[in-house]
């Protein structure tokens, strides 16, 4: 049986496993502390007393003051509310008679639930106010000239405290001061998902009116999160019907995810007064990104990093590789065990250059081929270690392939054969040994590049024996399409790491006309799991 690689998990910033101690609190709010906090009896009040207990730990810890902060399923949800309490707002001015025609003004680099969220509500909400992108530089901070220019008659600011691809630190400070010097009368929101437990937050002392914040991104479980409203600043509920969150946000409380929360905020918490947290300090996360740079720069000649190590947080490495696609470099370290992404995990199914790094105007090399590496509070030098040894692996594999690894190892003869996706010819990790059973001739066809052998396991999740199996990487398909075509229809079953490339290879043989051509669904990846 195949014996998976020891996973090195390297993509933070989409998401992080949970915290031992987050695990056992949700695991208590779900046996012990089961109660409703709006119920009066006893096991209500308890629920409601660790509600209460959760908010105090993130008030201190957020610098809240007087603001609110209410308990929301993530930072989608958190800058729904936060748009649509800035629009109303806007809307109520100008129906009290008040000229509302400012532009609502958006960074070039904010995550997509951003701007998506200001096109949905301007619409509905039918304001039809122009939505304007600040443009950021090479560096990807915001161009303070185009805010100056922009920002006295805007209606609503959307900025971010920290990028989820590059970790640029956003001048937040400064563009403050430019709202102060033009008496705009702004809103302001900003979008701390990657800033919470790696930046220092004291929220009263700004001039923020919303501020949303994921669990998920700082070991908690997924499905919660915390939204920020300054005091005095306009707010209308996204959710109502029950009065919960003080009737700021209907729904019973998620209290496996706040208990959890709550258990993350206070290590971190631990952490800012005593020496002994179980986070890493800024200090050795800063020294673990310089020595992962210092790997990647040895293995791939040629890197780049596309983001400044000064004014980025020092869990994320943005780099591209010349010569070499994003998915290239993903199926590379994905066959060494090793976790990255290539950009927002939310877009990362869509084969697209980064608009990040277009926006920050990097070569279209850079966009198309960028990959992120990101590290956690919980990593320690063991996996650091262990990450570089790796990677010199991987560039080691790089050297010894004589395969052309440009435009994702995709050959312009498959590429030109590809048709429509479709569920025809698909097969599972749970139905493929029933078919290998039932046509004993048929071949299995490893699509994987030379390379994601070199670094990772030879062995399969499933018995084959040796006359079924051959290794064909995708850019070289095209080379055995006429031998295959011409045998008939013995069935070609195949297979890579996630199911991406099979699925290409399977579609160029059955456009040609091979009606026994399948591929394997989810990859090596889910076939694994099962």
């Amino acid at each position: 049986m195949h014996t998976p690689l020891t996973e090195i998990y390297l993509d933070c910033n989409a998401t992080t496993p949970l915290l031992p101690a987050a695990r056992n609190a949700a695991l208590q709010a779900m046996g012990a502390q089961f109660g409703n906090p709006s119920s009066s009896h006893c096991t209500g009040l308890r629920a409601r007393a660790l509600v209460d207990e959760v908010r105090a730990h993130a008030s201190r810890l957020l610098g809240v003051g007087a603001g609110r902060l209410l308990f929301v399923s993530g930072a989608t949800e958190g800058i729904q509310t936060a748009v649509l309490s800035a629009l109303c707002a806007l809307r109520e001015r100008r129906d009290a008679g008040e000229r509302v025609d400012g532009p609502l003004l958006v960074g070039a680099t904010e995550h997509k639930a951003v701007p998506q969220s200001l096109a949905h509500w301007n619409r509905v909400l039918g304001l039809d106010l122009p939505i304007v992108e600040v443009p950021v530089d090479r560096h990807g901070l915001h161009d303070m000239v185009f805010l100056q220019a922009h920002i006295a008659n805007a209606g609503l600011l959307c900025t971010m405290a920290a990028n989820n691809e590059t970790g640029v630190v956003s001048d937040i400070v400064g563009i403050e001061k430019l709202l102060h010097a033009t008496e705009s009368r702004a809103l302001w929101l900003v979008d701390c998902v990657q800033a919470l437990g790696k930046l220092d937050v004291d929220l009263q002392a700004t001039r923020i009116d919303y501020a949303p914040f994921s669990g998920h991104k700082l070991y908690a479980p997924k499905g919660i999160g915390m939204l920020y409203v300054r005091a005095g600043s306009p707010f209308t509920p996204l959710m109502v019907g029950g009065g919960q969150e003080g009737g700021q946000r209907s729904g019973t409380e998620n209290m496996p995810g706040i208990a959890a929360l709550g258990a993350v905020l206070q290590a971190l918490e631990a952490g800012h007064a005593e020496e002994g947290s179980v986070f890493r300090s800024t200090a050795f996360l800063q020294q673990a990104r310089l020595r992962l740079a210092d790997a990647l720069r040895a293995a791939l000649p040629g890197v780049v990093f596309n983001m400044p190590f000064e004014g980025s947080l020092p869990t994320t490495l943005n780099f591209s590789v010349p010569g070499l696609s994003s998915k290239a470099l993903l199926n590379l370290f994905d066959a060494a065990g090793m976790r990255i992404s290539a950009g927002s995990a939310c877009s990362a199914a869509k084969a697209e250059p980064s608009f990040v790094l277009c926006a920050m105007g990097l070569p279209a090399w850079q966009a198309e081929g960028a990959a992120r590496l990101s590290i956690g509070a919980l990593s320690d030098e063991a996996l650091i270690d262990e990450a570089c040894a790796r990677i010199a692996r991987c560039g080691a594999a790089l050297q010894n392939s004589s395969t052309s690894l440009s435009q994702s190892a995709t050959s312009a003869a498959v590429t030109a054969a590809l048709g429509p996706d479709t569920e025809e010819g698909a097969l599972t990790a749970d139905t493929l040994p029933a078919f290998l059973q039932s046509h004993p001739d048929a071949l299995l066809v490893d699509v994987r590049e030379a390379f994601e052998h070199a670094v990772g396991r030879h062995s399969l999740p499933w018995p084959a024996p040796t006359q079924q199996l051959r290794n064909v990487p995708l850019a070289t398909l095209g080379q055995h399409m006429p031998a295959w075509l011409s045998e008939g229809h013995r069935p070609l079953v195949f297979f890579c790491r996630s199911g991406g490339r099979s699925l290409q290879a399977m579609q160029a043989l059955r456009a040609r006309g091979h009606g026994q051509a399948w591929h394997l669904v989810g990859g090596l990846a889910l076939a694994e799991m099962a």
